[in-house]
């Protein structure tokens, strides 16, 4: 057997095992589905449990992992909460009927992007993306010039070899930005600019993190990334400008519980928490993304969700012509 195939098997062994233990949980305890980091995810149980003394106990892995359980699982969920994962992998669970429609009461300021029509997830952070800029490379390569404020200032073809960009069939972060400029523009007029931006590209790395990492380092002077990445490394002392430019698009983080849960208001209770200011406050905190109520705080080197000049995003396109646009971009670009 070769190596991969060994670890592949070895994972699936464990992970049963840590679900065998997770589904023996006490009756009292609640149990999430966590695609969110571990760090985020154990504070936000611990502040809800000494909130409610509920007991809280959450197995963490990847969206794909999590989301086809929840689905398998419908009739007899062995969690009770779906805890992250962006609006189009809840769209799929819903499709399958494995999510109970619930409209907490703290959702009343949510944007309406982050609210699905029948109750069954609501998002709770913001995820939008932007203009990442080492000034400190920035200035030596171009002086005093003017920094990009528009998805339109990239083209500039003195950035030729300092941009760098998420491989949009790798990471969905680089699909956002695909989509962001093919909604924004149309398709013709969006694969013109796609084409023209990708040759100012230095390099597609394959993870969606990779381009703020390399802005921190000072190897580019540009690079496209998340808010959130970008706003953590500015607060971690990085000489580092975050711009997000008008027409951008935004997905959500959201939250859902498990169809046929036997422990429903309890799920409720958790549900109106996340989107709560005092979650969404220390959320925010640990990982620079943006919360949806209003009434959070954030750190000094996030932006303000009130400040972004975002237009509607159809996730439902996005969605449905992932093949086609990806096939796009092999042919034009990579």
């Amino acid at each position: 057997m070769k190596k991969e195939g060994l670890i592949s098997v070895v994972s699936a062994v464990l992970f049963s095992i840590f679900l065998s233990i997770f589904s023996s949980c006490s009756q009292d305890t609640l149990n999430l589905y966590s695609i969110i980091p571990d760090e985020e995810t154990q504070a936000l149980c611990d502040m809800f449990t000494e909130q409610t003394g509920i007991p809280v106990r959450f197995l963490r892995a990847s969206t794909g992992e999590l989301v086809n359980r929840v689905i398998s699982e419908k009739n007899n969920p062995k969690a009770d909460i779906l805890l992250g994962g962006a609006r189009n992998y809840h769209i799929q669970a819903d499709k399958e009927g494995a999510l109970e429609s619930y409209y907490s009461p703290n959702a009343a300021n949510v944007p309406e992007y982050a609210l699905s029509d029948d109750g069954t997830w609501t998002g709770f952070c913001v995820l939008t993306l932007a203009i990442g800029i080492n000034n400190e490379r920035f200035t030596k390569l171009y002086g005093d010039s003017s920094k990009p404020q528009t998805w339109e200032d990239l083209l500039n073809p003195s950035y030729k070899g300092e941009l760098v960009f998420t491989n949009p069939v790798a990471s969905s972060t680089g699909y956002l930005f695909l989509q962001n400029q093919l909604q924004r523009l149309g398709w013709d007029k969006g694969w013109d600019y796609l084409v023209k931006l990708a040759d100012n590209v230095a390099q597609f790395p394959d993870s969606g993190s990779s381009p703020a990492k390399f802005l921190g380092s000072g190897e580019y002077a540009l690079g496209i990334s998340y808010v959130h990445l970008l706003s953590r490394y500015k607060a971690n002392g990085f000489n580092l400008d975050v711009i997000v430019p008008p027409e951008s698009v935004a997905d959500v983080d959201c939250i859902a519980i498990m169809k046929n849960t036997k422990k429903l208001e309890q799920a409720k209770k958790f549900v109106d928490f996340m989107l709560s200011p005092e979650a969404q406050t220390l959320m925010c905190s640990i990982d620079y993304t943006l919360p949806v109520n209003p009434d959070a705080k954030i750190p000094e080197a996030s932006i303000p969700l009130s400040e972004l000049k975002l237009f509607n995003y159809d996730i439902q396109v996005a969605a449905s012509q992932k093949d086609q646009v990806l096939g796009e971009w092999a042919k034009k670009v990579k």
